[in-house]
């Protein structure tokens, strides 16, 4: 598999919550090598998806993608607990971004690697896929246009995007390495109140990850201190980690001006989806609708 490619993936079936999560997967899975961004036939220029993401308990999907299929033999892969995978690999429900990324993966490794995935080789090497963007090509071929999910040079661009994570726990610290590793984000580490809000008046964050009991002054507090800076009200989003779960703690963290409030142990799909959230892109695409309504 070559470095910085690009796979668009068709999302057949699936209700509405689940989508919902699925546009946040594909926000992030988007910055990643190898990435995988949504197809939207819509708003793509010319070509096909390259892999397909089926509702395996979705008559209607399934029988969509059997139409499909009968043109050529696509990779895809099976969501549910439906029998009739058609001999696809079948990942059980509630989603799981991890075992997800990793299914298309191994997918597009194995499209590529056998013959009898799908139609064989072009003659330039490239995998056998409707088709694949590198760095180089995407965003003038077939690159999606305003999907709201971006392509690869647009992906090299927001590699830059940087994050704070404020936790005086060591373990938690490496628990948010570890999970903002594979997006290519850039992240600053702080474990006293004191610092974090000395690097945030150094750098601009597109997020701050933050605890609310710290040595010294708390997060609360530096929370409204962040939000005092008019600049980071509009560029940067303030989340709580905390195990401090009560409504009183939550209207606490809200008055401080945080922009969302996630409880430990943290639900690792809940941290994605909030981190797809606050990506620069998904905040532009949220005020341009609020101008919209």
């Amino acid at each position: 598999m070559n470095v910085n490619e690009q796979y668009l993936v068709d999302v057949i079936g699936f209700n509405a919550v689940e989508r919902s999560m699925l546009a946040s997967i594909f926000a992030l899975a988007a910055r990643r090598d190898p990435g995988f961004v949504q197809y939207d036939p819509a708003n793509t220029v010319s070509g096909s998806a390259d892999i397909y993401l089926v509702d395996a308990e979705n008559p209607e999907a399934l029988s969509e993608f059997k139409m499909l299929s009968r043109r050529a033999n696509l990779p895809a892969v099976m969501i549910g607990s439906n029998a009739d995978s058609l001999g696809f690999p079948l990942l059980p429900r509630p989603l799981q971004w991890a075992r997800l990324l990793q299914a298309l993966e191994e997918t597009v490794t194995a499209s590529g690697s056998s013959a009898g995935g799908g139609a064989s080789n072009d003659e330039d090497g490239t995998l056998p896929l409707g088709h694949t963007l590198s760095a180089s090509s995407a965003g003038r071929t077939n690159a999606p246009h305003n999907s709201g999910f971006e392509g690869a040079s647009a992906h090299k661009r927001a590699a830059g995007d940087t994050v704070l994570v404020v936790d005086d726990n060591a373990s938690v610290r490496m628990f948010m390495k570890a999970k903002l590793a594979p997006f290519q984000f850039e992240v600053d580490f702080a474990e006293t109140g004191e610092e974090a809000v000395g690097l945030t008046g150094q750098r601009e964050y597109a997020c701050v990850f933050l605890d609310v009991v710290l040595p010294g002054i708390d997060g609360y507090q530096v929370c409204k201190l962040i939000k005092a800076n008019k600049h980071a009200i509009k560029k940067t989003a303030v989340v709580m980690l905390t195990s401090r779960s009560s409504p009183f703690d939550k209207l606490r963290g809200s008055l401080a001006g945080c922009d969302e409030y996630l409880t430990k142990p943290l639900d690792e799909d809940r941290l994605l989806e909030v981190i797809a959230k606050f990506l620069p892109s998904s905040r532009k695409r949220d005020k341009s609708r609020s101008r919209q309504q």
